[in-house]
């Protein structure tokens, strides 16, 4: 992933008084702090933080601080939110260096029509994402998993996912994250939970 530059103003005050006043100019107050890094109180555009956060890579987004001569490449740490018009109100950003590793979740994804759908069975994905480790610029938007070599009962584990290059999913290789199951046992089964017992005989 491509870095997206962020301009940012250093702010001196604090408080609800001088947000209001960043607010008149169209900037929200935030914060960039981290390891080895001193913690500075800036100033940046929520419009366009929101643009950044809302492509291909959403919260995982690197983004490259510039402020005062000064850049500096960071994640967003905790964004907070109107609750009722859901504008972004202030922003923490986590220093990182594209030398030292992340964790992060993403997506977990599938494409395709697997054999086993087309025979009558169905897809169970047993996690919408997946968390994850790697070098910040190298985090993926998503993990995408072609089905359609699959057949009934084949199960996928965390070892046979196809990763890119340094990039590692955290959950112990053996752990199961997608089947496809008998759809018809399943219904199946249903049928015999729904069937009342028998009724006693009248004495």
């Amino acid at each position: 992933m491509e870095a997206q530059t962020l301009s940012a103003e250093v702010r001196t005050k604090s408080g609800k008084g001088p947000a209001r006043q960043l607010r008149a100019k169209g900037l929200i107050p935030a914060i960039f702090y981290g390891p080895g890094t001193e913690t500075v109180k800036l100033a940046v555009s929520p419009a366009k933080l929101e643009r950044m956060l809302t492509g291909d890579y959403g919260r995982n987004q690197l983004i490259e601080l510039d402020y005062e001569g000064t850049k500096a490449f960071a994640l967003v740490k905790e964004l907070a939110v109107d609750p009722v018009h859901r504008e972004i109100l202030h922003a923490d950003f986590y220093a990182v260096s594209k030398e030292r590793t992340v964790e992060a979740t993403v997506p977990f994804q599938v494409r395709g029509r697997a054999i086993g759908v087309q025979k009558g069975g169905q897809i169970r994905k047993l996690f919408r994402e997946l968390p994850v480790r790697a070098l910040p610029q190298n985090v993926p938007a998503a993990i995408t998993l072609d089905v359609g070599p699959l057949d009934l009962g084949a199960e996928v584990k965390v070892a046979d996912l196809a990763l890119d290059e340094g990039v590692e999913v955290t959950f112990p290789a053996r752990r199961r994250v997608l089947f496809i199951e008998y759809k018809e046992a399943k219904a199946k089964e249903g049928e015999e939970a729904a069937t009342p017992a028998p009724a006693g005989k009248k004495k």
